[in-house]
């Protein structure tokens, strides 16, 4: 390939976009919901193609039309929510899911790679059999998979931010793909807003002395969505962190302090000092469009721009079999879950004890129960026992009839 094109859907305001682009791919087209977000987008890179709307919408975007177009990567961050550990982890059954939709979406645009990125919820045990599933289906459809969690502190984000990133390459491309490594210890809070707290001819007396307090790296910065109100630095927890560090969480400024204000004041943070947090910086210039709760949004939901570089490059070197070659790991996660999908009967408790290595009958069916949420188990009753057998994937994953259709229209005017 001379030109390495990526098809990136749920594009957001362009994190994950800056760094791929960095990483040396160039946009065929980005797709994403967001009104605000999409003219972000295009105020940045008026050359790219930005299609606005639902990413499942044929209407919107007709992922066909990229069959011949020699597409090297697909990538997204589908929605969160269906996965946040804050949330109530419905997983399938959240109408925003996209996860194992866009994982289909390899069969149709035939990709050599894809990469999507969300929240660390999607690592926990409560979605085991999901993820296997994307990797059986990944593995029939020609691909190589792995799972893995990226702090964007360790590639000098100065924020916690723990990413779940599945990266899949055809098999002659994946024994060259490597994680890649951290590149050191982050700057802190202080160290990295202080110029941004010190506004020329202008300046707060307590610009020192405050970037001297805010010397740990950020908590998770929290985007929120359009079902929440105004823009604020995150939960309870979260906001005790902020404390902390001399900084109040209850809401964003619009300007830095000035002279007026007193050495120990405690300043809010602006959009601007949210996204140099977020990775965005002279190295990864960027502007944001909409009013400030809209841009705060954008910037706090997005992936940190150095991340998605450094996992862009490593995409880039696997597609170029740059380095030396290796095995990914793409293990099974869930006993229990490989147990019933194998077996084309119904399972016994005992079978499935045995197999997961579980020895209560009440764990045994927790344990189906969080399977049944995201899979149709089917029961039989055979005498005084209950037998297993898995069904079909409850996710959209393309289906005309799926009941995420008449979900998303309903709550469409709260989707971000």
């Amino acid at each position: 390939m001379d030109t390495f094109k990526v098809v990136e859907i749920c594009a957001g305001a362009g994190g994950q976009a800056l760094g791929l682009e960095k990483a040396g791919f160039e946009h065929e087209i980005a797709v994403e919901l967001d009104e605000n977000a999409c003219d972000t987008l295009s105020l940045n890179r008026p050359w790219w193609k930005v299609a606005q709307g639902d990413v499942a919408n044929p209407s919107v975007w007709d992922p066909a039309t990229h069959r011949d177009d020699d597409i090297a990567l697909l990538a997204g961050g589908v929605p969160c929510p269906p996965f946040s550990i804050a949330g109530r982890q419905l997983g399938a059954n959240d109408e925003r899911d996209l996860f194992a939709w866009a994982v289909e979406q390899t069969e149709v645009v035939g990709p050599r790679a894809l990469m999507l990125e969300n929240v660390r919820g999607l690592s926990m045990p409560r979605f085991a059999g999901y993820r296997q599933h994307v990797l059986d289906r990944l593995t029939q459809l020609g691909y190589v998979a792995e799972w893995k969690l990226l702090h964007a502190s360790d590639f000098g984000v100065p924020q916690l931010r723990p990413r779940f990133i599945l990266v899949a390459l055809h098999r002659e491309d994946a024994p060259y793909f490597h994680w890649p490594e951290p590149i050191g210890t982050p700057p802190t809070v202080g160290e990295t807003l202080l110029d941004l707290m010190k506004v020329e001819n202008n300046e707060w007396p307590g610009a020192e002395a405050w970037a001297k307090k805010a010397n740990k790296i950020a908590p998770t910065i929290v985007g929120g969505s359009k079902k929440h109100g105004g823009a604020d630095l995150g939960p309870t927890r979260a906001k005790r962190a902020w404390a902390e560090m001399g900084v109040d969480a209850l809401g964003i400024a619009n300007t830095p302090p000035t002279a007026k204000d007193p050495v120990d004041h405690i300043p809010k943070l602006t959009c601007e000092m949210v996204a140099r947090l977020q990775g965005w910086s002279m190295d990864y210039p960027w502007e944001f469009s909409g009013r400030k709760t809209a841009r705060y949004r954008q910037i706090g939901n997005a992936f940190p721009p150095p991340v998605a570089h450094a996992v862009g490059a490593a995409i880039m070197r696997a597609l170029k079999h740059e380095g030396p070659a290796r095995v990914l790991d793409n293990t099974e996660h869930d006993p229990l879950y490989k147990t019933l999908r194998s077996s084309k009967d119904f399972v016994t408790p005992e079978r499935l004890m045995k197999a997961a290595g579980i020895n209560d009958s009440a764990e045994l069916e927790r344990r189906i129960g969080l399977l049944n949420r995201d899979f149709h188990v089917e029961t039989r009753t055979v005498g005084a026992k209950t037998r297993y057998k898995l069904g079909d994937f409850k996710a959209f994953v393309g289906q005309a009839d799926h009941e995420r259709h008449d979900l998303f229209l309903k709550h469409r005017a709260k989707i971000s």
